[in-house]
């Protein structure tokens, strides 16, 4: 004659020694998910898990290696180099004359007529479009001399496309900022 014993134990139905669902503890770290262990009657042997090694290459002496990893940082990051100029200028001027910003924005990043220009444009929203946000598709940028850069962009939004132009100037605290400001006509 068999027996089976059944162990109970206070509350809700389906939790094991007080333990939340899944049997884990409320409040501990729950378990990395993976294939859930096998539920053997008969011991086994512990297994040790290896990671596969890899051969690893040396440099010749006197050389570096070819990757580093950054101070500070991961291997896997990325550090790109600032924009040039006239480019970040372009998405600024956008901004403003589209309607993104309001032109106080610009009060320090501009520099002699260019501000009252702004204040001319902007209430009109030029570049704003009806449905397309307005976006950047081409810019450029010419230096006439040191220290100053006429430049040009392209701004699309759906099917309209308009141009921009402006001056650069840069000041003797090596900042960038805004001299002029014009819009060219409407294209389909």
């Amino acid at each position: 004659m068999s027996t089976t014993a059944t162990r109970t134990t206070p509350g809700p139905a389906g939790r094991r020694g007080g333990r939340g669902p899944g049997g884990v503890r409320p409040g501990a770290p729950r378990p990395a998910a993976g294939p859930a262990p096998s539920r053997t009657l008969a011991r086994t042997p512990a297994r040790t898990a290896t990671a596969p090694t890899t051969p690893t290459r040396t440099a010749p002496a006197g050389t570096a290696p070819a990757r580093s990893a950054p101070p500070g940082g991961t291997t896997g990051s990325v550090t790109r180099a600032p924009l040039p100029p006239h480019i970040l200028f372009a998405e600024r001027l956008l901004a403003v004359l589209s309607g993104e910003r309001p032109v106080h924005w610009m009060l320090g990043q501009t520099v002699g007529e260019a501000y009252d220009q702004l204040i001319r444009l902007a209430p009109a929203t030029p570049l704003r479009a009806r449905g397309a946000r307005p976006v950047v598709r081409r810019c450029g940028g010419f230096p006439l001399r040191p220290g100053v850069v006429e430049a040009f962009a392209s701004i699309a939004a759906g099917e309209q496309v308009r141009a921009m132009a402006f001056r650069l100037e840069q000041g003797t605290d090596r900042k960038w900022r805004c001299a002029a400001v014009e819009l060219g006509s409407e294209r389909h």
